[in-house]
């Protein structure tokens, strides 16, 4: 079996590194050594900083200098799980926009943004394996698993900086098509309701509509009504956890597909219509201003060629 190797390095932080973690940090400069590894020689020391021991959460500085120890291990590269290899793989082909500070990619559905949680291979691992090129990659914000569309990625850490005071100041807007159950209301432009994240004895993270949760509001407008289900675009004002998919719920028209809080009986109806096996929610466009020059960027994805489908069907049964 073939053998990574690294030798000692010394390397200098920069104005990019700044502020990022020393594990992540470490993750990047080792590529295809496990994570554990990483731990590992962190946890012995042999990582220093300033010639000095450091624990995972370090943040780096601006001139901080980092030594590497040298490095020898079994190339044991990681096996990305068979059901989602397909997904893993069209991320090579699912960049919409790039520059030097940042990308969007439009993500599918049914893949992790990273690895965690039972899941080893995510998008962010997915795109440094790809773009070894880039000494920098890190999520600007989140998408759910089971939801596809827009996902922005900083390049450096400048452009992760401006984008999270865009996001923390709601300059990013963000909208989502979602088919949902029945006929929406034309009276019904916005959902405002708390929501709080419970954890179930079951280990599962579920979110509810509380008056003990913190505000949420989302926007609607309806796009297209067929016979049993509506198109609307959906554009949170707020960035709390599933919260599109629980206020839909909540208005009583769940998302189709949702294995959380959807309707299973219009999940049948909507799969033997039209083969749909995932939730449909895509976040179709993003606006933020362009990290370097500030100019105000939207950017969109197509919908999923399956996403299409459902709705050619639909509009064929009307």
């Amino acid at each position: 079996m073939a053998l990574i190797s690294y030798p000692v390095r010394m390397i200098s932080v920069d104005e990019d590194r700044a502020g990022q973690r020393i594990d992540n940090f470490l993750i990047s400069q080792f590529k295809g050594v496990p994570k554990s590894f990483v731990y590992r020689i962190l946890r012995k020391g042999e990582v220093r900083v300033n010639k000095k021991r450091i624990d995972q959460t370090y943040k780096l500085a601006y001139g901080d200098l980092v030594r590497l120890p040298p490095v020898k291990i079994e190339d044991n590269p990681v096996v990305v799980p068979s059901n989602n290899l397909a997904v893993v793989k069209a991320l090579g082909n699912a960049v919409v926009y790039e520059t030097d500070e940042m990308l969007v990619v439009n993500k599918p559905a049914g893949i992790a943004v990273h690895g965690g949680s039972g899941v080893d291979y995510g998008v962010i691992e997915a795109l440094r394996s790809f773009r070894s090129d880039l000494h920098y990659l890190e999520l600007v914000h989140r998408l759910d698993r089971e939801t596809s569309g827009c996902l922005m990625i900083a390049k450096k850490r400048s452009a992760l900086r401006s984008l999270h005071e865009q996001l923390r100041n709601k300059t990013v807007h963000k909208n989502y098509y979602a088919l949902v159950r029945g006929k929406w209301s034309n009276r019904v432009k916005f959902v405002d309701q708390p929501l709080i994240k419970n954890v179930l004895l079951s280990g599962e993270r579920m979110v509810f509509v509380s008056r003990d949760g913190k505000p949420s509001k989302t926007l609607y407008e309806i796009l297209e009504e067929f016979d049993s289900a509506t198109l609307v675009q959906a554009s949170p004002m707020t960035g709390r956890t599933h919260q599109i998919r629980v206020h839909c719920a909540f208005a009583t028209h769940p998302i189709a597909g949702d294995q959380k809080y959807g309707d299973g009986e219009f999940d049948r109806k909507i799969t033997e219509l039209a083969g749909l096996k995932r939730m449909f929610l895509h976040a179709f466009s993003i606006t933020f201003n362009d990290p370097k020059t500030g100019k105000e960027i939207t950017v969109t994805a197509p919908l999923a060629p399956e996403l299409q489908d459902v709705l050619v069907r639909l509009r064929e049964q009307r």
